[in-house]
């Protein structure tokens, strides 16, 4: 099995309590913010919590439909958060799953967003440099999105 990796570094100005809470509703915020990436995004199974499955159907701007994915990790207190994705069209058909870590990392005068992103190949077949370049051009583009919307409805987070 062949793994390959991308990595996202976002700065922001606000604190990492702020950003973890904001990013915590993406499954709310990311249809609304990137439609053309993210359709839709329920809940089938759980609370949110270590566990839960979700569904994701994805928009027009993606070479892929859907995906489901289980939440590994969630621990507000280090304001960290990991899913797997496990089935779907995502998988591209060569993928066994794509794991996602997520870090708000605080620092003097804001935060840094950190997502490591690790597809695990079916064999020695991995993702072509264009797919990782595209996927981490989205994930950034999608967490500035996020985050202006947070900053533009502060009394909501």
């Amino acid at each position: 099995m062949t793994s390959v990796s991308i990595e996202i570094e976002v700065a922001s100005s606000f604190p990492a309590d702020k950003v973890f809470k904001v990013f915590s509703d993406f499954d709310n915020l990311a249809p609304k913010v990137n439609p053309t990436v993210f359709k839709c995004i329920e809940t089938i199974e759980g609370n949110g919590g270590v566990g839960t499955i979700k569904n994701f159907t994805f928009g027009d701007a993606v070479p892929f439909t859907s995906g489901k994915y289980k939440v590994d990790a969630v621990d507000p207190s280090n304001f960290s958060y990991s899913y797997s994705f496990f089935e779907g069209e995502c998988l591209l058909g060569i993928l066994d799953s794509i794991n996602h870590h997520i870090k708000v990392i605080p620092t003097d005068g804001g935060s840094i967003f950190k997502q490591t992103v690790i597809y695990n190949s079916k064999g020695n077949d991995k993702p072509s440099e264009d797919i990782l370049k595209a996927e981490k051009e989205i994930y950034e583009k999608t967490f500035k999105a996020i985050e202006a919307y947070g900053a533009a409805h502060p009394e909501t987070y």
